[in-house]
């Protein structure tokens, strides 16, 4: 069963809400509903979520994403953030990924990171479907804790989590929650000549949307 088209959209879904998503909106609904890769329910899900969008205001659903997922670990959508947090394992783990993706013939744009959920979802789609499956299957640890904190503070961005365990084959199995930490805080410096911070003192820059590319430049992920 063919979940190319579902996984694009679920990758577009989970991306910055702009002008652009929005008026893909209606095309994405329809390549949900002519692949038929996903149950009623969860179908039901993304139509709600779908609609939110539609008919928000765009400032304010820019600005429920951005605090959202920008504003605590158990919401990001940076997947090494759930597994490796600060730790030096995190390098080498988004090399060896963006490797995986070159090996494919894919690559990332300049100063993007390669465990961005919608690029890892992008990549996953040109993958053959037992190939895609079991890519998400390795990681359904990191999206039932996702679906959970998102269940959590009642967001329908939950669905989009659940749809990707359904097509891992999956059903969602809630997880304890450790207490959520501000992303701000992690990244803060310490004062000087207080000591240094156990956690690192590089501060990232702005989040930038990810999209991979073919090599030859002409865009992998649909429009839908």
């Amino acid at each position: 069963m063919s979940m190319t088209l579902s996984l694009r959209v679920l990758a577009r879904l989970l991306g910055y809400p702009d002008a652009e998503l929005r008026a893909h909106l209606p095309a994405m609904r329809a390549a949900l509903l002519g692949e038929r890769a996903l149950g009623a329910a969860r179908l039901a899900e993304l139509d709600a979520l779908m609609d939110a969008l539609a008919s928000a205001d765009p400032l304010d659903a820019e600005a429920a994403y951005v605090q959202l997922f920008d504003r605590g670990r158990a919401t990001s959508l940076h997947l090494f953030e759930h597994v490796h947090g600060d730790s030096r394992d995190r390098g080498p783990a988004m090399i060896d990924l963006a490797q995986t993706y070159d090996r494919a013939g894919l690559h990332l744009a300049r100063d993007e990171l390669p465990d961005y959920l919608p690029a890892v979802l992008e990549f996953v789609s040109t993958q053959p479907p037992r190939e895609a499956r079991a890519f998400l299957g390795e990681m359904t640890h990191i999206f039932n804790a996702l679906f959970s904190a998102l269940h959590e503070r009642q967001s329908a961005y939950a669905g989009v989590i659940g749809a990707l365990l359904e097509l891992a084959g999956e059903k969602a199995q809630p997880v304890k929650l450790a207490p959520d930490e501000a992303l701000d805080a992690s990244w803060a410096e310490p004062p000087a000549f207080d000591g240094c911070s156990p956690k690192g003192q590089s501060a990232p820059g702005q989040p930038q949307p990810i999209r991979i590319v073919r090599k030859d430049d002409s865009p992998t992920g649909a429009s839908a």
